[in-house]
Formats: structure tokens, sequence, C-alpha cells
């Protein structure tokens, strides 16, 4: 079984592993990082998005073969970071599930446009499915996140 070298959370990790194996099992059952989580499996829901090089990026459907030199950040890898408490100071999650893919989506959002209309919102969140339906505490945290950041520079 080949083995593979992965940037996870800004730590070189080894993993053996198929290479049509998915990120997401690698990352959860092999380094033990439960954020991003199993929901469709066909990169439809947005529970399983993590970053790669920045970039939001359903790792359910990529095998751990064509990862490449991309860096991986996961829902732990952020560090105290202002999509964290702007989710936490909203009191978003109901049940939870679906967060870490709806706050690394945001993360990226912020990345890309810090000042986000709620049209930017929609359009990059619109595939993160939330089933306790807290979208209106979402798009307000999305909003407090980018303003925690501006205000930190970040």
């Amino acid at each position: 079984m080949p083995v593979y070298r992965l940037l996870v959370n800004g730590i070189e990790r080894e993993v053996e592993a198929r290479p049509d194996t998915p990120l997401l099992w690698v990352l959860r059952d092999q380094l033990g990082l439960t954020g991003p989580k199993y929901g469709c499996g066909v990169g439809a829901c947005g529970a399983c998005v993590s970053l790669l090089d920045g970039e939001a990026a359903r790792v359910c459907v990529l095998p751990v073969g064509e990862l490449g030199e991309r860096a991986v950040t996961t829902v732990e890898g952020l560090d105290d970071h202002p999509v964290q408490r702007a989710w936490i100071a909203g009191d978003v999650a109901q049940c939870g599930y679906c967060q870490a893919g709806q706050i690394m989506s945001t993360v990226a959002l912020l990345r890309d446009r810090p000042q986000p209309s709620d049209s930017d919102i929609d359009e990059a969140l619109r595939d993160n499915v939330c089933r306790c339906g807290t979208y209106p505490r979402i798009r307000r945290a999305v909003h407090a996140a980018a303003e925690l950041a501006r205000e930190e520079g970040r």
C-alpha cells in the first residue's frame, strides 16, 4: 500500500492508504480528525468541507492519491479564528453536524471576500446543507466574523 506525506493543520503526517481512499477517511480514521463529517459521500452536502491550500473542498470525494502537495486544513486546525468566535457568540449550532463544513466554507469565503454581501454568503454556502435550518444564524455569524476579522486585521 502506498505511503503518503500529507501536510495537515500545519503538521506533516505520513499515512498508508490505497490511492482511491477518500481523504475524509484518512483524516477521520487514520489521523483522528473528526471535524470533517461524513454526510452524503458524493460531495453534495458540505459536511466534510476542509480547506486545500485555503480553498474549500469536499474531501469525501477527493481520493488521497490525488491530493498532491496541497496543504489540508480542517476545523481542528483553525486557531481561535474569528469565524469560530462568531459562531459561538451567535449560538449558531443546533445539532452541530454540518457546522465544521459551514465554518470552513466561511473561512474560504472571507479570504476571498472580506466584506461579503448576503448574496455572496448565500452563493458560497448554498451547497452546505443544514438540516436544522440555522441559515439565518449562519448568515449573521458570517457578517460578525467578517467584522471581527476586519477589526483584527486578519
